[in-house]
């Protein structure tokens, strides 16, 4: 990647000033505090939380901020049991209502990254955002040989507003642990955590985008952006761009082209998990989309999780347990995925759990992917009971693994939901992994990591 040497000025333009930093974290840490004020009110001194009517107000006071908070709000609510039903309904609807960063902006940055003729790279570039996100924006250029590309640009000071935002965080999950202590979120934190930290490294998300070109080079019904490693840096991401379409475009389509793009994007996120142990943990609809041939385009690589072979095979062998209705073999792999003084009452409320996640691939049958009452979210229903069941038997640490691996899951029934799509989901599923083998996997993993410099570390 192209290293533009900064000057002071330009370190000084990078850094918000210590008054907005300050009034962030306050509106932040107030909002937080505020909120376990109110749990600790109703939990010691009897007072009564309007739990819906908190939840929408709470969410209101966040919801035009950019940056992580947002991120994290949005991925809390596909976390099941990390928060109380209400708020989980509330953070889903929450969006970013800050408009994008304007062309000021984008020209300090895109001097900062390219230098001060970083124009005459580019045929042209639009100065309006194609799209923005809780963490930076996309504009769309044009290079001197004809190929667009889509340029990301990171938010100022988010590494800053990480760290504030992580902070909160741990009030905000504290305030609910003392409320219910049915699910402890301290793996959780850490792993959302990690995952920030690394969304905010673009070198990291080149590389991971080489990573699942190589991964999916045998998919023809999936394409991956090519990074443009001249026009890229740690705050700025080029890429090919990659013509499509909203895959909720396509929900009136026939049912064979709905079940054809929802098999494409089961392999699209599978096959990388089953041969290399790796999985995209965020299915976010801004995230992919659909081109010709109902192929499925991946755009985003800032949330990828790396998983040790053990862990892929746990997954497997809770399958089979599930399939045999084996306990101890269940017990197995919930221990080699970190779940520790497990009770038969927690075996019993993880497996339902587990049943309810494997169970479209469990079924060797046409069907969808599962159901979901009218107004609600996909699974909620069953993780109520399971929250409750957890209460009721001590409660649990989730490792912390399950963050992305439960979210991927989730994400996508949700998608296939939407589509009303078909399939025979225990034969694709028993198909990737039937010559399963976790030596090959190990072996697999280690040599395409190292090809692309990356590890398993979280």
């Amino acid at each position: 990647m192209v290293m533009v040497k900064k000057t002071d000025s330009d370190k000084k333009k990078e850094k918000s000033t210590a008054g907005r930093r300050m009034r962030r974290y306050a509106r932040v840490s107030g909002t937080a505090a505020g909120l376990a004020a109110r749990m600790a009110g109703q939990k010691y001194l009897g007072f009564d939380i309007d739990k819906p009517a908190h939840a929408k107000q709470l969410m209101e006071s966040l919801g035009d901020l950019k940056g992580p908070l947002l991120k994290v709000a949005q991925l809390l609510a596909t976390i099941p049991n990390a928060l109380p039903r209400e708020y989980a309904m509330e953070m889903q609807k929450l969006q970013s209502q800050a408009p994008p960063m304007g062309w000021p902006f984008v020209r300090r940055r895109m001097n900062t990254e390219l230098g001060k003729d970083w124009e005459k790279l580019f045929k042209s570039f639009d100065r309006d955002a194609a799209a923005a996100a809780s963490l930076g924006q996309v504009h769309k250029a044009v290079l001197h040989d004809g190929r667009q590309v889509a340029c990301k640009l990171q938010y100022p000071d988010m590494i800053s507003a990480v760290e504030a935002d992580l902070k909160q965080l741990k009030i905000l999950l504290g305030a609910f642990e003392k409320y219910d202590k049915s699910v402890s979120t301290t793996e959780i934190q850490k792993e959302i955590a990690a995952r920030l930290h690394e969304e905010l490294d673009y070198e990291l998300e080149a590389k991971y985008a080489g990573l699942y070109t190589a991964m999916l080079a045998d998919e023809k019904n999936v394409r991956v952006p090519e990074v443009i490693d001249d026009l890229s840096t740690d705050r700025l991401l080029t890429a090919t761009w990659l013509e499509g379409q909203s895959v909720l475009d396509f929900k009136d389509a026939t049912q064979k082209q709905r079940n054809d793009i929802a098999h494409n994007m089961f392999r699209a996120w599978y096959v990388p998990l089953y041969f290399y142990g790796v999985i995209h943990g965020d299915p976010h609809l801004g995230n992919y989309s659909v081109s010709k041939g109902n192929a499925i385009n991946l755009l985003d690589f800032g949330c990828v999780r790396v998983f040790p072979p053990s862990f892929v095979g746990g997954v497997i062998t809770l399958y089979h347990a599930l399939q045999a209705e084996d306990r101890d073999m269940a017990v197995s792999a919930y221990e080699s995925w970190g779940f520790k003084n497990l009770t038969h009452e927690t075996v019993d409320v993880l497996n339902m759990w587990a049943g309810f996640l494997y169970g479209p691939v469990l079924d060797d049958a046409v069907r969808p992917i599962g159901v979901v009452p009218e107004g609600g979210v996909y699974g909620r229903e069953i993780a109520s009971k399971v929250h409750q069941a957890l209460k009721d038997a001590g409660g649990v640490t989730v490792p912390r693994e399950f963050v992305f691996m439960d979210r991927a899951a989730l994400g996508l029934g949700s998608v296939f939901l939407h589509l009303k799509s078909e399939a025979n989901w225990h034969n694709i599923f028993n198909d990737l992994i039937a010559d399963f083998d976790l030596k090959q996997l190990e072996k697999r993993q280690k040599k395409i990591l190292s090809d692309f410099g990356l590890d398993i570390s979280s």
